[in-house]
């Protein structure tokens, strides 16, 4: 596979061709459909993406579309496998001359619930097979498509459809986000990093770099969802970048078996994320300072891993 034919430096450099148009049945403020369009200025309309089922299924339906890139839709288990079966079939037909021997990409596209747990055992196949292609898993931290309901990567205190908040259990979810990217980087990818709708060049510049490798190409990416979530659509943004800004959501890449955290946080008090969605509403009424603690104190573990410890004591 060819790398990319430019070089992002500055947002001026950001690819005018749009590959996903305005016109689909998304939710208002949907962070997922943001990545993916800044996903495919990168990469271009010569790319087919391999979807599992999911929110981002709603991007095709039949029979309109509104990508100009070509479209396979699998069952929730099997997109990394699909994607393998397009590979082949592409590798065949250039060495038997029957297409021209250019860049065709292949993206996965999957949820947190296809990429946490129902599809990692095809994922994991993939990446032991080092498969060519680009994987990113838009994470809405729970099953948003069939009424927002825990997957393995909602967080600890996150009420959802199945850990509603009542006299048996005040907290929501109680166990934590399960951590994909150590589990990815395991496999040994030939690229992997986390991105946020609320950091357009961040996330174009790690397409760009990936683009440059061949192999697995992983990408983990905040879905700002106003529906699961609970805020308005017009605070998406803002909650990607809180996300990020509490340090809740590390921004981070994994290449040439080193990690390398790509926008440090301000280390903004985490009651700024929580209190903004709905999802959380049930530790500030009345305020759950023992689960808002637990949570400052996962934060403040995973960064002291990486000898960042916060200036302020916003996180004390």
């Amino acid at each position: 596979m060819e790398p990319l034919s430019f070089k992002l430096n500055t947002v001026r450099d950001t690819p005018k061709d749009e590959h996903l148009y305005p016109g689909s049945s998304m939710c208002a403020g949907c962070g997922a459909q943001t990545m993916i369009r800044l996903f495919l200025k990168v990469i271009g309309k010569n790319s087919i993406v391999v979807n599992a089922a999911g929110c981002m299924t709603l991007l095709q339906t039949y029979p309109l579309s509104n990508l100009s890139t070509g479209w396979l839709y699998t069952a929730f288990a099997c997109a990394p496998a699909g994607a393998q079966g397009i590979r082949d079939a592409l590798d065949s037909l250039i060495d038997q001359g029957k297409i021209p021997d250019e860049k065709i990409n292949v993206l996965v596209l999957t949820g947190d619930g296809a990429a946490y747990d129902i599809g990692l055992q095809s994922t994991s196949a993939a990446m032991d097979r080092s498969l060519d292609f680009y994987y990113l898993c838009y994470d809405n931290e729970a099953y948003g498509n069939t009424g927002f309901q825990e997957s393995g990567a909602t967080p600890y205190a996150s009420k959802t459809a199945t850990t509603p908040v009542g006299r048996v259990n005040d907290i929501g979810t109680l166990k934590p986000k399960k951590d994909l990217f150590e589990i990815w980087r395991a496999h040994e990818p030939s690229y992997l990093a986390t991105i946020s709708p609320a950091y357009p060049m961040d996330l174009m510049k790690k397409v760009e770099e990936a683009s440059h490798l061949k192999g697995p190409k992983m990408f983990i990416g905040f879905a700002s969802c106003p529906t699961g979530m609970g805020f308005d659509p017009s605070l998406s943004m803002r909650v990607a970048r809180l996300a990020v800004e509490t340090g809740i959501w590390p921004l981070k890449k994994y290449a040439h078996h080193e990690i390398t955290h790509t926008i440090l946080p301000k280390f903004t008090p985490v009651e700024e994320y929580l209190k903004v969605q709905n999802r959380y509403s049930h530790l500030f009424n009345p305020k759950n300072e023992e689960a808002i603690s637990r949570i400052k104190e996962q934060v403040l573990l995973y960064w002291k891993k990486f000898g960042i410890v916060p200036k302020s004591n916003s996180h004390s």
